[in-house]
């Protein structure tokens, strides 16, 4: 895929700049020599950890837009020939219904397709999910892969934790699938499971799960990028190599940064009664040609390093 921007390797939009995974990949597409479109909401705050980035004062444009306005997108898009859909709603708290969330994800999606479209420059669309979309379907079964989806009647009924989020998720993965389809544009969507690395504490990881899977954030904004090149990307793309226990974690811990953290015991970690979540299969994203690069101990190295100089630890 080629681009007429004269600038660097082409012209792209990231949306919700200033989210953890969307200012990784606003870091690696300046590193490698992109320019880059961004959206925030308006608002005063402190954008540096953006603007200071190696090459951005060059090739880094920040620009306000709403998923409540989606025509608000239309400046940050235009010129550009991919598009990394990140911006999304997110209310753990419960504070809005699941029908206002789930709106405002959805009609916030589509109406940023259609400016996609209008655009006549917009080759490719990479949509990041979320691992919630895949696996709250009432099923037992260890290992899912891109094909399964999560039940939102399910998830409506049962109410695990963040469901509200779920069911969002979900939707608005099948509605950018259908309008893409609809409308002649490329999308492909990176489903990432729980993301870690830089900018994250191990903290709140206990507690949350008895067997969780894990990707480093660098992985994920690489595979975002190596799909909006894929010469013939194919819809859904799980994005998690890693399945751990909290025993798992509290091993690696205690071995390798001993006296350092209040670590919970072994026993105390196996009265913990959270999920055992599946293991989400990568083996499409790897077939297609990825290679991750980060296992557990860097994962938790990054993250324990960026926590302590940031005063977090």
């Amino acid at each position: 895929m080629t681009s007429s921007d004269s600038e660097g390797r082409g012209r792209v939009c990231v949306t919700g700049g200033t989210g953890f995974m969307a200012s990784w990949i606003i870091k690696r597409l300046l590193h490698d020599g992109y320019s880059v479109n961004t959206t925030i909401r308006e608002g005063k705050r402190d954008l540096s950890f953006l603007t200071n980035l190696p090459g951005a004062s060059q090739r880094l444009q920040i620009f306000h837009a709403d998923l409540n306005n989606p025509e608000s997108f239309k400046a940050a898009i235009e010129g550009c020939f991919g598009v990394f859909h990140t911006a999304t709603p997110i209310d753990f708290e419960g504070k809005e219904s699941e029908e206002v969330v789930t709106k405002r994800c959805v009609e916030g999606a589509i109406g940023m397709l259609k400016e996609c479209v209008k655009s006549k420059t917009v080759k490719r669309v990479v949509y990041t999910s979320s691992a919630t979309a895949v696996y709250h379907n009432g099923r037992n079964d260890d290992v899912m892969d891109e094909t399964f989806w999560s039940d939102v009647e399910h998830l409506r009924s049962a109410k695990p934790f963040a469901w509200s989020y779920a069911i969002s998720k979900t939707l608005a993965e099948k509605a950018v699938f259908e309008f893409g389809h609809q409308n002649g544009l490329q999308v492909v969507s990176v489903i990432p499971s729980y993301v870690a690395g830089p900018f994250i504490c191990v903290k709140e990881i206990y507690s949350m799960v008895r067997r969780l899977h894990m990707v480093h954030v660098d992985d994920v904004a690489r595979a975002q990028i190596f799909l909006l090149h894929h010469p013939n990307p194919k819809g859904r793309y799980n994005c998690s190599p890693l399945i751990v226990t909290n025993e798992d974690i509290s091993q690696l811990l205690s071995a390798n940064y001993p006296n350092q953290f209040p670590i919970p015991t072994q026993d105390s970690l196996k009265e913990i009664k959270g999920d055992n979540l599946p293991h989400l299969t990568s083996k499409k994203l790897m077939d297609a040609g990825f290679e991750f690069k980060y296992g557990l101990q860097q994962i938790f190295d990054d993250a324990i390093q960026c926590c302590k100089e940031k005063g977090y630890l």
